[in-house]
């Protein structure tokens, strides 16, 4: 009863005219970052993060939340089309999406991922309602040891679960840690790592450091791809999948959806992981394991459905505990920081209608991506067409007018451009940018809730091991170091990302 009510709240709040205008805002957005290449949900919150800084809290998450989720629909009208992924997600898509087309049944294709992100989007958030009341009071119950340690988890299963190497994943939440320790002590008020630079005796500003790495850098690796491309428009006619179609498709659906929401909560997961890990799972358990990779539905309909599930449930961790897990929840924590909202279980009962608001909008952000994908899939397509030349320029200088108007300093945007540099050379280098923005993210916290635990126990580090549920995340932690370093697992975390 007390859910419904709670559901009740937040669709008065999501439904408001305004709210809905920066949900289809948002869905329409991410719609057109999926279909483009190259501009995934990163860089694109990233950009417009400034331009929430003048909207009402609810409205500016709200939109953030849609763009997320909306890109993980679009991506998936470029990977079967054009054999691109719009979205890093939508990368396993291309294996039997394209094949699809290819065999003229791209409309049953760009079907049966509506269909699927549908329902899996609105599973997740029937999920994400659930749990976010016990999860939150279970947050409460919390101190700085517990949170501390939890942060030590979400750093370490980040760097395990992450695509690529694991040591420049180590490397790179190592770095980002060091870059959160740039600014002002808390606790002495001296600068640190400042060079004395005025400018960063409040530390990096990270909307410079998020929109350099994920914008500029993105930008400039695209730059380099080329544009001639081969579309299967003309084969987009029949969208409704026959009898048949839906008997693959729907195990397929509702294993996607269930790994995909399980992978989501998990720190360092995310839809990425999901599609990669739903395509796995119905290539060993399908009978037509035949077809994989020259058309088969089922190919399509689990990693589509994982990925929308992942991306809701993603939010889990963030609203209730706090803690982002993965590099797009942490730009969300930037926005709630940017409207002087500290995230974490505290939202819930001090904004309510915040809290519940995003909640209910991401089932209306389903209703309405569903709506925008399937009739107006020629006008996402025609936007393919648009030459890289020629939107380039305006999203840079976009992105210079958004990083100036946060504090209006031209610092920032040579900071963001210099990052830029660097995100592009991490891009060469095969490291993953992603655990750096968690690390820059989760590293202040870490540290006050380290030093907050010492002064606590009058410096007695057995704090975080006498404290039962802290221990129990730090062994879970530990563990998964552990685990991870088998050789039999390290070669599955290999086997699991082969695709892409």
């Amino acid at each position: 009863m007390e859910l419904i009510d709670h559901l009740a709240l937040g669709f008065s709040t999501a439904l408001s005219l305004q709210n809905l205008a920066y949900a289809f805002l948002g869905c329409v957005l991410g719609t057109l970052i999926g279909v483009l290449p190259g501009l995934g949900p990163l860089a694109t919150i990233a950009m417009l993060l400034p331009v929430t800084y003048t909207l009402p809290p609810v409205a500016a998450l709200i939109m953030l939340a849609g763009i997320y989720y909306g890109a993980q629909y679009g991506g998936s009208t470029t990977a079967i089309l054009v054999n691109l992924p719009g979205e890093s997600s939508s990368v396993v898509t291309t294996i039997d999406g394209y094949q699809m087309a290819r065999r003229g049944r791209a409309g049953v294709a760009l079907a049966t991922a509506g269909l699927g992100s549908f329902f899996a989007g609105c599973v997740a958030t029937l999920i994400l309602a659930a749990f976010a009341t016990p999860l939150s009071e279970l947050a409460f119950k919390f101190g700085p040891a517990e949170y501390f340690s939890l942060m030590c988890l979400g750093l370490i299963g980040a760097v395990v679960l992450a695509s690529g190497s694991l040591p420049k994943a180590v490397a790179m939440i190592v770095l980002g840690l060091l870059l959160g320790l740039i600014g002002t002590d808390v606790n002495s008020g001296a600068a640190r790592f400042s060079f004395d630079i005025p400018e960063l005796t409040d530390g990096i500003d990270f909307v410079a450091l998020a929109m350099g790495m994920f914008g500029f850098a993105e930008i400039i690796a695209n730059l380099e791809q080329k544009e001639a491309r081969e579309t299967f428009t003309d084969s987009v006619t029949n969208l409704w999948p026959t009898k048949e179609d839906f008997r693959r498709m729907i195990p397929a659906v509702l294993r996607g959806t269930f790994l995909g929401s399980a992978l989501g909560i998990l720190p360092g997961g995310g839809a990425a992981l999901a599609s990669f890990a739903a395509y796995s799972l119905e290539k060993k358990t399908s009978k037509y394991a035949h077809e994989f990779g020259k058309g088969a539905i089922e190919g399509v309909a689990g990693p589509e459905s994982a990925n929308n599930a992942a991306a809701q449930t993603s939010f889990i961790p963030l609203l209730t505990l706090g803690i982002p897990p993965n590099a797009v929840m942490a730009l969300m924590v930037g926005a709630m920081t940017i409207h002087n909202i500290q995230p974490g279980p505290q939202v819930m009962t001090s904004n309510p209608a915040l809290f519940w608001g995003l909640i209910a909008s991401m089932w209306i952000g389903n209703l309405m991506l569903i709506i925008l994908n399937l009739p107006m899939i020629g006008v996402w397509v025609k936007l393919l067409t648009v030459p890289y030349r020629f939107l380039y320029p305006a999203i840079l200088v976009f992105c210079g007018i958004g990083v100036y108007s946060v504090n209006n300093q031209t610092f920032d945007v040579f900071m963001a451009a210099g990052f830029g540099i660097i995100g592009y050379l991490f891009l060469k280098l095969k490291c993953e940018p992603a655990p750096l923005l968690l690390g820059f993210v989760l590293g202040p916290m870490m540290e006050e809730n380290f030093r907050r635990s010492l002064l606590l126990s009058r410096g007695e580090f057995s704090v975080f091991l006498t404290r039962p549920l802290s221990l129990g995340l730090l062994i879970a932690a530990a563990s998964l170091v552990a685990i991870v370093a088998l050789p039999s697992i390290k070669a599955k975390r290999e086997e699991a990302f082969q695709e892409e």
